[in-house]
């Protein structure tokens, strides 16, 4: 029923690799750290990107660096998982901080940063923005072409890879780890959703802007947004539900995440017939069935939706799918200030 929707291949080499990555993350207990070692440091990107970074040192992103050692809820949940420093283990380090290696040892440095979502910078943030060896405005298109797919094949997470941002954010989102619900008393999951989520106060659409407004993402653009989150929501709660052992509340709400999360997808393959991977995804979704003790069958529907999404992100860019309009949070739902 669309009523309740709202409740209930020129990149293909590099996003490939990190969809797969993603997809082995998710298949784990918990999202993996990155790599300190391949961590610059949202100083570094500050250097160039210096709204981009005044809007993210308004953002929760930003402010749990400080306030998450701080809080009653974090501090119950820590005591329950014999966690001592927050700040110090990967439970808390994967989610919540920016993990360096500094002198030698691993050490957090921010919150959730530049590199949280855009991927680990060490081996493509000096490619990305070095122009071919010119001064900007110099290249050829030919050369533009080459420096962004050499950034995104050393692992740089552009904004047009919805699949793989998406994946990012989900992988934290939605806490894909049954001991630190069931045991920690972590909520499993926020309301999480790609639209309302990325169009609120982490929205940085400043570069092409100079810095003077951060607009909206385009109407073609949320349309992809919110059937891409869709996507990725689907396939990360049926990951959940193959992780589940013990039927208490972790396995109970990613159970139900991914019913409805199945029953929406429907609706959007009856929606939008001129997309079929939707109808394909739904049907995967539909065979693999919701229990404990399940993990081969779950996690093969997700590989499979995984790629069946990818294909979707890449085939399309949101011109013919105004069917979904409607149901496209507007700015009244969209999570937290924007800075304009």
């Amino acid at each position: 029923d669309m009523a309740g929707l709202l409740k209930g291949l020129r990149q293909a080499a590099s996003c490939l690799a990190v969809c797969a990555v993603g997809y082995l993350v998710l298949a784990g207990i918990a999202p993996a750290q990155a790599d300190p070692s391949m961590i610059v440091g949202p100083n570094e990107c500050a250097e160039c990107h210096k709204k981009e970074t005044s809007i993210w040192q308004n953002t929760h992103h930003f402010s749990t660096f400080r306030d998450l050692p701080k809080s009653e809820d974090a501090e119950k949940i820590a005591a329950n998982m014999g966690v001592k420093r927050l700040k110090a283990e990967s439970l808390c380090t994967n989610c919540h901080f920016t993990m360096q290696t500094v002198d030698g040892k691993e050490k957090a440095i921010a919150g959730n940063s530049c590199e949280s979502c855009h991927g680990p910078a060490k081996e493509w943030y000096k490619v990305h923005s070095d122009f071919s060896g010119k001064k900007e405005g110099q290249e050829t298109e030919a050369e533009i072409a080459a420096r962004w797919e050499k950034a995104e094949a050393a692992g740089m997470i552009r904004p047009k890879m919805t699949y793989a941002l998406a994946k990012n954010c989900f992988s934290c989102h939605l806490v894909p780890n049954e001991e630190l619900v069931n045991v920690g008393g972590h909520t499993p999951g926020s309301a999480f959703e790609l639209v309302s989520w990325s169009q609120g106060e982490v929205r940085h659409n400043t570069w092409y802007n100079k810095g003077k407004s951060n607009p909206e993402a385009s109407i073609e653009r949320k349309r992809m947004l919110f059937l891409v989150g869709r996507i990725v929501e689907l396939e990360t709660a049926l990951i959940g539900v193959s992780k589940a052992t013990e039927k208490k509340d972790y396995a109970v709400k990613m159970a139900k995440r991914a019913s409805n999360a199945t029953k929406v997808m429907a609706s959007l393959a009856k929606l939008l017939p001129e997309a079929p991977e939707l109808g394909e995804i739904q049907e995967i979704a539909s065979g693999a069935k919701l229990k404990l003790n399940n993990q081969d069958e779950l996690t093969d529907a997700a590989a499979k939706i995984s790629v069946l999404g990818l294909k979707f992100a890449d085939t399309y860019d949101g011109t013919t799918f105004a069917a979904v309009d409607k149901y496209i949070p507007g700015a009244d739902k969209f999570k937290g200030p924007v800075t304009q």
